[in-house]
């Protein structure tokens, strides 16, 4: 299968750069040696490698019914006779020992030859199922991995917005204390700290979970995805218009290939089911020798005469044709299945052609929406540290309240976190429009890999 060679074969170049990057960092890392790494463990993409490989199987098993076939048998046979008391002869034995080829030959069958015309489409079939596995492992993993690293990034802010907040808690009681401040900026404050400690708390506790999901899809434990690089520079979206991503999907998409291929297997079924009516014609042939010893059980004149021994060989070649007059409506009622199977198939084709278009679609129309709230939250974050450091200075001289600062800073660390987290999704998002648009690759995990910190 080429396809499944072509994917053994970036896989393998994708290890041996892996084991580069992994040489690199002790600590971090890589989306690229980590998919490497689910390569060898995720079950999920495992069950279908083997599945796929399990085809060239049957495969084989369908070529052979168009081969000759040949047997060997061997058989050895004692028989004991014992004759009437009154014939006077003694018991005597017979030793028979036989050996023999047999062949047969489908000279005309055409449903052998259909049936290995199935085989090869199952194994394009495979192929195709292969495929998709692979890029749904790329996609899992990407996931989990951003996933991770939008945790981090959630904790973090978390943690800083703690730190602000108590800052600013400490901050009002010294006004307080002095008499510049009511207590209502302190209690404030309070509430705003015991907050932040429960939002720390919650976005370990989400932290943990991400990082068990991506230990046990890659076999390890401890992962640390590395983060993106600064500055944070996400690929453009290639091709920008919607209608060449369906076109291309329509064209070459694992699962409308699957579909298409199905719709030639449930033809040719339907050949095969008009072809029982048919003519079947086998070549049969066999070669053989057998050899025979007889003895009586004593001497004596009777049983020398029937003692000996002596072999015979035989050959013989002939050809049956098989025509079949009655089959009680078999022959018409498998022939009406079939049809009926053949139209699903059809149907079947049709739909996948309409899912892929829609989810092609939808996914580019994703990408292209996270972009621009990328965009939109930059410029939400410039303005807003400069709102918070307005706010601040407007605090030291009055002209704020602390509630003022709290909801400030408030404001900065949630755009920074949805930023953060919307760069990732783009990033995700990218790989998914390429796998709604059946273009995933593993070369494309090469091709994040390299937004990430070294």
């Amino acid at each position: 299968m080429p396809e499944i060679r072509a994917l053994n074969l970036s896989r393998s170049l994708l290890a041996i750069a892996a084991l580069a990057a992994v040489g690199t960092s002790a600590q971090a890392q890589s989306l690229q040696a980590l998919y490497e790494a689910a390569h060898a463990y995720d079950a999920t993409y495992l069950g279908a490698r083997a599945t796929a490989e399990s085809a060239q199987g049957r495969a084989i098993q369908a070529d052979s019914a168009l081969k000759p076939s040949l047997g060997l048998g061997v058989s050895d046979t004692y028989t004991r006779t014992k004759l009437a008391s009154a014939s006077g002869m003694p018991d005597y034995g017979n030793n028979t020992l036989s050996a023999g080829l047999t062949g047969k030959y489908a000279v005309y069958n055409p449903a052998n030859r259909l049936t290995a015309e199935q085989a090869q489409r199952g194994l394009e079939v495979a192929a195709a199922d292969l495929s998709v596995a692979e890029q749904d492992l790329i996609v899992r993993l990407a996931t989990a991995y951003f996933d991770v690293l939008a945790a981090q990034d959630t904790l973090s802010t978390a943690r800083q917005a703690k730190a602000a907040i108590t800052e600013q808690l400490a901050s009002a009681k010294r006004n307080f204390e002095v008499g510049t401040a009511t207590i209502t900026d302190t209690r404030e404050a309070q509430a705003r700290s015991d907050l932040a400690t429960a939002q720390e708390i919650a976005a370990d506790n989400d932290l943990r979970s991400k990082q068990v999901t991506l230990d046990q899809l890659v076999g390890r434990r401890g992962v640390a995805p590395r983060p993106l690089a600064v500055p944070v520079a996400l690929p453009a979206v290639m091709p920008v218009n919607a209608d060449t991503w369906v076109s291309t999907a329509i064209e070459g998409h694992p699962l409308i290939r699957k579909a298409r291929l199905g719709l030639d297997v449930a033809q040719l079924e339907t050949k095969k089911a008009r072809a029982v009516d048919g003519v079947t014609v086998d070549l049969n042939g066999t070669l053989g020798a057998q050899r025979v010893n007889s003895s009586l059980n004593y001497g004596s004149p009777q049983a020398d005469a029937l003692n000996g021994e002596g072999t015979a060989k035989s050959a013989s070649l002939g050809v049956t044709i098989t025509y079949p007059l009655y089959t009680g409506g078999y022959a018409r009622g498998r022939v009406a299945e079939a049809m009926s199977l053949e139209e699903k198939a059809r149907t079947d084709v049709e739909f996948a052609v309409r899912g892929v278009e829609e989810s092609t679609r939808r996914a580019f129309l994703g990408v292209q929406s996270l972009k621009a709230q990328v965009s939109a939250l930059e410029a939400a974050e410039s303005s807003s540290q400069l709102a918070l450091d307005a706010t601040k200075l407007g605090y030291k001289v009055g002209v704020r309240v602390n509630l003022d600062v709290l909801n400030a800073q408030t404001q900065l660390y949630t755009t920074q976190r949805d930023l953060a987290k919307a760069r990732y999704d783009v990033l995700v998002n990218s790989l998914k429009l390429r796998q709604a648009s059946g273009q995933l690759q593993p070369t494309d995990v090469l091709a994040i890999n390299q937004l990430l910190a070294p």
